[in-house]
């Protein structure tokens, strides 16, 4: 009887390394994160690879100030506000809230959108959240470190 109570035991607790490994993967975020959604048929311009661990920890420790809501200063609520979050919280996708892949519709013939219409493309959402936030940091630290021209965060595809 003893024996089994062992046995059911190891398993037991095998089980339990396992469902907790299966946890943490779930929620650890990689150092870079190639910016490559499956909801784009293709792409235009080159992928971004998005130093998520430089953005997360280097920058905020070089720059506290500057990161006052952490990892609120990207991810937000669907008002816009940043979220309490901390590293190996669980985060939805952009694209699930805005749902829309590419860019907003442009040229002379098409309506004029409001931001909140705009924000609905995916690749809209992303550009306001980046290049705003790379403005205004480089606008308070008086440097030119963050890209905000096209070309500085999708370089030219080699052929």
């Amino acid at each position: 009887m003893r024996k089994w109570s062992f046995i059911t035991a190891i398993f037991a607790g095998i089980a339990v390394l396992f469902i907790s490994a299966g946890i943490y993967a779930g929620t650890t975020v990689p150092d870079v994160i190639k910016m490559d959604n499956p909801a784009y048929e293709k792409h235009t311009k080159s992928i971004i690879m998005f130093t998520h661990k430089q953005h997360s920890e280097e920058y905020v420790e070089a720059y506290p100030e500057f990161f006052k809501s952490g990892c609120g200063e990207c991810h937000h609520d669907e008002n816009g506000k940043p979220l309490e979050l901390k590293i190996g919280d669980p985060v939805q996708g952009c694209i699930e809230c805005h749902k829309i892949p590419g860019e907003r519709p442009k040229g002379k013939d098409v309506p004029k959108l409001k931001k909140k219409e705009r924000l609905e493309y995916h690749a809209e959402a992303l550009h306001y959240n980046c290049k705003d936030c790379h403005k205004k940091f480089k606008r308070k630290t008086k440097t030119k470190k963050a890209p905000t021209t096209c070309t500085k965060c999708h370089p030219k595809k080699k052929k």
